[in-house]
């Protein structure tokens, strides 16, 4: 009896395993088939691209990406990218969203990756004033300038960050920056700037000296630091406070002294006279 039990036990338990394990096959090949998910094409570059390029259809091509996952700004179609200037680095294979894009009819080259409302002005500099060639495409850099200043502080030679955080846009005739970062040395960086900042560093690059000032590219703080004199660095005065001026006034003539006197009138007989006497 406890033989046929124990038999029974084990057909039981061998029907149970060979069912479960029938429902993990077929679970595990329902898990393996892959499932079509919906898709749109997405331009790719196909080579690095610099500022500035004018796009050409070999440089591009298509992907399939998920469109439940859609990138904002990005193309479908090659002929919609064709013929336009990118306003930044590009690296292979990165898709091409229409914020990297100059419009068409803006062009290619320096003048397609100006913002609207701003300008490109180039400095002249040398190895001090370019940071020693550390100045490249897209860092950015304060502007000094050094000169005199005039009757605002006695005549005495003046040094005043003009421009703060301004970005270098070319480097010579150079858009890119050296990709081990080594140091270029150039005769003239060209800054983008505001037509206001223009105006300003014109005047300052013909009345004085400029100089750049290397900065952190994520450094975006204005500090607007006071100017410093040369009796600044010397002497230790207070900076950016005006020598008075000595004002001539015209000389008033002394007021003259008044005497004060009295009149005496003296009768003897009959003759009279008069007297008269200073009180000072």
């Amino acid at each position: 009896m406890n033989k046929n039990r124990i038999m029974i036990g084990l057909a039981a338990a061998l029907l149970i395993g060979l069912l479960a394990s029938r429902f993990v096959y077929r679970e595990m090949r329902v898990a393996s088939v892959p499932k079509t998910v919906p898709t749109v094409q997405l331009v790719i570059t196909t080579v690095p691209l610099t500022l500035g390029t004018r796009l050409q259809a070999n440089q591009l091509t298509t992907i399939a990406w998920p469109s439940s996952s859609p990138m904002a700004g990005a193309f479908s179609r090659v002929d919609d990218c064709v013929g336009r200037a990118v306003l930044a680095n590009i690296a292979a294979n990165e898709p091409i969203l229409e914020q990297k894009l100059a419009p068409r009819e803006a062009g290619a080259g320096l003048p397609a990756v100006i913002p609207e409302g701003m300008r490109a002005l180039s400095v002249r500099v040398d190895d001090v004033v370019g940071v020693a060639g550390f100045v490249e495409p897209g860092t950015m850099v304060d502007v000094l300038a050094t000169g005199d200043a005039g009757g605002t502080n006695g005549g005495e030679t003046v040094t005043r960050t003009i421009l703060e955080d301004v970005r270098v846009l070319a480097a010579g005739q150079q858009t890119t920056q050296d990709k081990e970062g080594k140091p270029q040395t150039v005769s003239v960086v060209t800054l983008l700037v505001s037509p206001d900042q223009a105006n300003r560093l014109t005047l300052a690059s013909n009345e004085g000296r400029l100089r750049l000032s290397l900065r952190n590219t994520i450094d975006t703080k204005q500090l607007d630091p006071p100017p410093v004199s040369r009796s600044t660095v010397f002497y230790g005065l207070e900076p950016s406070k005006p020598r008075p001026v000595a004002v001539k006034h015209s000389e008033v003539p002394a007021p003259k002294k008044v005497t004060e006197s009295y009149t005496v009138e003296v009768i003897k007989g009959d003759k009279k006279e008069t007297q008269t006497f200073n009180l000072n």
